[in-house]
């Protein structure tokens, strides 16, 4: 069945999706599903009213030439509107989750003024059981916070699949939070949480119809999103109405039901030790490959203690200072510094090292190797790279008698000491970056 789609500031490219602004003509209940973006809404108000001295935005209806009660208007035409297609029209409204954004203070003189703001459009639920009360949007914060971690909740809702299908591309800019606390899952389907579980995506019933929030997306096709959200929308009509499970239900068992239950519980039991199971190797593989990080990445946070972590398994001792690395070992002491960048390392790095070299010298803590750490070019394979440092980087080495090793040969010394992990190993490791003068040369195996 061809279901009816209205897209409303929300760019969806697909014959079957009509395209309009929120301030257009087309009724929301006309339709079978709506798919809306409010990010722009404030724009109606934020380019025609300048903030007051205390930051808000402020009208007055009786001085603004009419802004004031067209925009009132509007939230309360669009607001009947979606009530009318949810809950009268058992429709989907899926609206992309942004925070309230800047909101306009309407002045009455009779009344306290009413505040606007890109979510006032939303029509209100209340939902009751026994111990608990979901009244939607009034106890709901849309809370600012950005970030791309997403987990979803394997609720089944073909809307959870439409963002799993773009779960590459979902960056999220606000969170949604019940203010009372309530437990949600009682009331609606959370289709997907943060890392700290905070709700990204829910979906809320209004009888026969669903409200949708969902994060915006990045990168993607309108055109291939459009189809992914038809396929959800022709899904999720198919499906029965959200409705929670009574506490009494469990009383009124069926012939079967109960060795069903007890062969879920096991099967749950099983999968969550594999899921620790899982999660432990996990963790012994990225302790493992760790040092791989030299390879790649660049910057204090990844790269240098990256850098770090490799002269520790060659059994130095190592300080991590603001801008360089502390080694000390039987055999010798050494100051790193590693230089990460896209194209080749040139004579800041250098330059940073000989100063720290020459003041650990002059304020008598006594001679420190310098030692040079470069990961150039790093959108090519470590063994395609050119050269790593400049001339000028090389010859002063030479000349002040520092060591140049690049990541790539720092991860073959590791890897080659990681399978070799004797301590007489690991200190000729330690003496040939000590005695290197100039660019490293690895030792040839015939």
């Amino acid at each position: 069945m061809d279901r009816r789609a209205l897209s409303v500031d929300w760019p969806l490219i697909h014959p079957a999706i009509t395209q309009e602004g929120f301030f257009q003509r087309t009724s929301l209940a006309s339709v079978d599903a709506v798919f809306l973006d409010p990010l722009s809404i404030a724009h109606h108000w934020t380019d025609a009213v300048a903030p007051n001295r205390d930051g808000v935005r402020r009208t007055d209806p009786t001085r603004d030439r009419g802004l004031g009660r067209t925009v009132v208007a509007w939230m309360r035409r669009r607001r009947e509107e979606a009530a009318d297609l949810l809950q009268r029209g058992g429709g989907i409204l899926v609206c992309r989750l942004r925070t309230h954004g800047e909101p306009l203070e309407i002045v009455t003189t009779d009344a306290p003024p009413e505040q606007i703001d890109r979510y006032s459009w939303l029509p209100s639920v209340g939902l009751v059981d026994r111990h608990h009360q979901f009244s939607f949007p009034a106890n709901s914060r849309l809370l600012p916070r950005h970030g791309e971690d997403v987990v979803f909740s394997n609720s089944g809702s073909p809307f959870e699949e439409y963002l799993r299908a773009f779960a590459d591309h979902i960056v999220y800019d606000a969170i949604y939070q019940d203010l009372l606390s309530t437990p949600l899952d009682r009331f609606a389907t959370v289709l997907a949480r943060n890392r700290v579980g905070d709700i990204l995506a829910i979906e809320v019933p209004f009888d026969e119809g669903r409200l949708v929030l969902v994060p915006p997306l990045q990168g993607v096709s309108p055109s291939r999103e459009a189809s992914v959200l038809l396929h959800s929308l022709e899904q999720a009509a198919d499906r029965p109405t959200y409705a929670a499970v009574p506490d009494w239900l469990a009383s009124y068992a069926l012939p079967g039901e109960d060795a069903l239950v007890d062969e879920v519980a096991g099967l749950v039991e099983r999968r969550d030790t594999l899921i620790d199971k899982v999660a432990e190797v996990e963790s012994r593989l990225a302790e493992k490959t760790r040092f791989k990080r030299i390879l790649y990445t660049r910057g204090r946070f990844s790269f240098v203690p990256a850098i770090a972590d490799s002269f520790r398994a060659l059994g130095f001792d190592v300080e991590a200072e603001s801008d360089h690395l502390v080694l000390t070992c039987a055999e010798g002491d050494g100051i790193v510094v590693a230089a990460a960048t896209e194209g080749v390392v040139d004579l800041p790095p250098y330059r940073r090292l000989r100063d720290t070299v020459d003041r650990m010298m002059t304020d008598g803590d006594g001679y420190y190797k310098g030692i040079l750490v470069a990961n150039a070019s790093l959108e090519l394979d470590p063994k395609r790279r050119p050269n790593a440092c400049s001339d000028a980087v090389l010859r002063g080495c030479q000349g002040q008698g520092f060591c140049v090793l690049t990541s790539y040969q720092l991860f073959k010394i590791v890897s080659s000491a990681l399978s070799d992990s004797k301590k007489a190993s690991l200190a000729a490791h330690r003496r040939t970056i000590l005695e290197c003068n100039g660019r490293f040369k690895e030792k040839r195996t015939t």
